[in-house]
């Protein structure tokens, strides 16, 4: 098995568009013959499914006011929260093909690995969960692609579950209070059930550790590498401008939907219905009881083609003469309106 670690230049990145890119790089160009472990750490992240919504899995506001990165994966399944308190262990399997669909085959070595460490009442769960004291510390996907299964799983060691719950905001202006209690009684720890002299491991040593478990090594030095050259990391590079970092991706290729909101300012009520298709403004309509003196079309004409980027909104509307048209309003109390 060879070990491929996201390490450019001796630096380590912790980049989650950069790891997920680089995934996908090697299960499509590098064949080595044998399997590939490829595991992971990143600063926080948000991946969505290949076919989700962005604009209503996210709170949006929380995610731009803590630097959280929102990538969009070419797999299916829902959204999911990482960072510095989780391992992702990715892996290509090709000696062995028979084990796809079979979790608990895929997750043996990780259970062994977390027993070894001390987390001795770590068991899978359901299908592709792994649970500790009822509470879930893990979850797998795999499938297949060139003939090889491209699998992975996350080990919570402790990851921040306040900002997991913050930052996860399924279907707009729902209640988060439920939520919070929610995720915390179901989503758990590995850090507390690990041997003492573990207690106090950095996630860069939780990370070694379990390479040298799955792999069967007694010191990470030991791992058998495969370093990425140049010109893999000009093709990673590539595909993360092209895609991973992408807004077009990971915002754009969001399913239309509709929605509308109404709120009472000093100009009186504004009511907007919008259309938005590719998580830019394809439909919008405005009502409400102000007293303006244009012709409304216009604002909502000038919307048409407009990004869902609080940025990009007030660009549109700081270049239009509300008060003209609607009476004393600012284009932050119409953003904030729209993006509620």
């Amino acid at each position: 098995m060879y070990l491929i670690e996201p390490i450019r230049n001796g630096e380590y990145i912790a980049d989650g568009a950069v790891n997920l890119a680089m995934q996908v790089y090697v299960n499509q160009n590098i064949f080595l013959d044998e399997d590939i472990l490829l595991p992971y750490y990143c600063k926080p992240k948000i991946e969505i499914g290949r076919f989700q919504n962005t604009a209503v899995e996210l709170n949006q506001d929380y995610v731009d006011d803590n630097n959280i990165k929102v990538v969009r994966r070419d797999t299916g399944g829902g959204a999911v929260y990482v960072d510095e308190g989780a391992v992702n262990v990715c892996c290509i399997l090709e000696q062995d093909t028979s084990i796809y669909g079979d979790f608990q085959r895929f997750y043996r070595p990780a259970i062994e690995a977390l027993h070894n460490l001390g987390a001795t009442d770590v068991i899978q769960s359901g299908r592709n969960d792994l649970a500790l004291n009822g509470k879930k510390v893990s979850g797998a996907a795999m499938t297949v692609i060139n003939k090889r299964i491209y699998g992975g799983y996350s080990l919570l060691l402790d990851v921040d579950y306040e900002a997991m719950v913050k930052s996860l905001n399924p279907n707009r202006k729902k209640i988060e209070s439920k939520g919070i209690q929610s995720v915390r009684a179901r989503v758990g720890n590995i850090r507390d059930s690990l041997s003492p002299e573990y207690q106090n491991i950095t996630i860069q040593d939780f990370k070694d550790l379990i390479i040298t478990q799955l792999m069967g090594i007694d010191d990470i030095k030991d791992a058998k590498r495969y370093e990425l050259t140049d010109e893999d990391w000009a093709g990673i590079d590539q595909l993360v401008a092209e895609k991973y970092d992408n807004w077009e991706w990971n915002y754009g290729r969001s399913p239309r939907y509709e929605y509308n909101r109404n709120d009472r300012f000093a100009c009186g009520t504004i009511d907007i219905s919008l259309s938005i298709a590719g998580n830019r403004i394809e439909g919008c309509s405005i009502f409400g009881d102000f007293f303006g003196q244009g012709d409304i079309k216009d604002v909502e004409d000038q919307l048409i083609g407009t990004r869902m980027v609080k940025s990009d909104l007030l660009d549109c509307l700081n270049n239009i003469d509300l008060n003209f048209y609607f009476g004393k309003v600012t284009a932050e109390e119409l953003v904030t309106l729209i993006l509620s």
